[in-house]
């Protein structure tokens, strides 16, 4: 069974403080082929509250795939990514880094504390629109994501 068959919505998390990139990344997915929900937060420390369902996300749901800008306020992205990393509840939401960080030590850092891929955000509007349905589209689509938890 394929992904798209299993999910009724697909259901995103983007982390990110650009106003701008928020509403690119929110118009990317509409236009997508899949079904799917995006739930946005600002920083870090608003990210990890969203996915542990603390106040005032105690109804949040689960995403299938975190977007995750590096450079947040509160709490940066390096860190919101290695908490995540080594939660047992947590450790198998796919994060795709997108960020506009090209340093290399950036991209070292982000996979020693196991992102599932790193995406430099293009410049382009057109290009930074493909970027995401394509993100959604190969996350969605042809991997096969783990089961959630007690399921």
């Amino acid at each position: 069974m394929s992904t798209t068959e299993a999910l009724d919505v697909a259901q995103f998390l983007l982390v990110e403080d650009n106003p701008g990139d928020v509403r690119l990344t929110r118009e990317a997915l509409k236009e997508s082929k899949l079904k799917n929900n995006l739930s946005v937060v600002g920083d870090g420390v608003e990210a990890l509250a969203f996915l542990r369902r603390q106040p005032p996300y105690e109804n949040a749901p689960r995403p299938d795939v975190i977007l995750l800008d590096l450079n947040l306020p509160r709490k940066s992205g390096r860190e919101v990514l290695a908490e995540i990393k080594t939660d047992p509840d947590l450790r198998r939401i796919p994060v795709v880094v997108i960020t506009s960080s090209e340093a290399e030590q950036d991209v070292i850092a982000s996979y020693d504390l196991h992102v599932n891929c790193y995406v430099t955000k293009p410049v382009d509007l057109d290009q930074f629109i493909k970027v995401v349905r394509s993100i959604s589209e190969f996350w969605l689509t042809i991997v096969r994501l783990p089961p959630l938890p007690g399921s």
